[in-house]
């Protein structure tokens, strides 16, 4: 009889410690899980930071590619484009005559037309992390 009890109290005590070692599993995994959501927002928010400091020099050379008919510059913006790809950077689609969105697009003016709520008008480009944080929004001009 007194072996019996000893197996119900070992076995009772296995219980124990495999639902103590399931819990400790789940948590390192919810732990597992967390870091790398947390380290995903970082790496995105330097990349954001980073990036909004080279658009305006981005923009200065678009437009001088817009102006001049110079192939190696028109080369270096596809190259300096690509490479922001790579990084998960990728230009926000805005053009004339397609949807406003306003949680793409920022309206910067607007213009009188029968085409109430599309785009009349890209004055900058926007840029967004794939999947993630806008780092600017396009800047656009609307028709109302």
């Amino acid at each position: 009889m007194k072996k019996h009890k000893r197996d119900k109290s070992e076995n009772s005590e296995l219980i124990a410690l495999k639902n103590s070692l399931a819990r400790a599993l789940a948590d390192y995994d919810n732990l597992t899980k967390r870091v790398n959501r947390d380290k995903s927002e970082y790496d995105n928010k330097v990349k954001a930071q980073i990036v909004s400091q080279l658009l305006p020099s981005f923009d200065m050379l678009i437009d001088a590619g817009k102006h001049l008919n110079n192939p190696g510059l028109a080369l270096a913006l596809k190259e300096l484009e690509d490479s922001l790809k790579m990084l998960g950077v990728v230009r926000i689609p805005a053009q004339v005559g397609g949807d406003f969105n306003e949680n793409l697009h920022e309206a910067i003016d607007i213009e009188k037309g029968d085409k109430k709520g599309k785009i009349a008008k890209v004055e900058s480009t926007g840029w967004q992390i794939t999947n993630g944080p806008i780092i600017r929004y396009a800047k656009v001009k609307v028709y109302k």
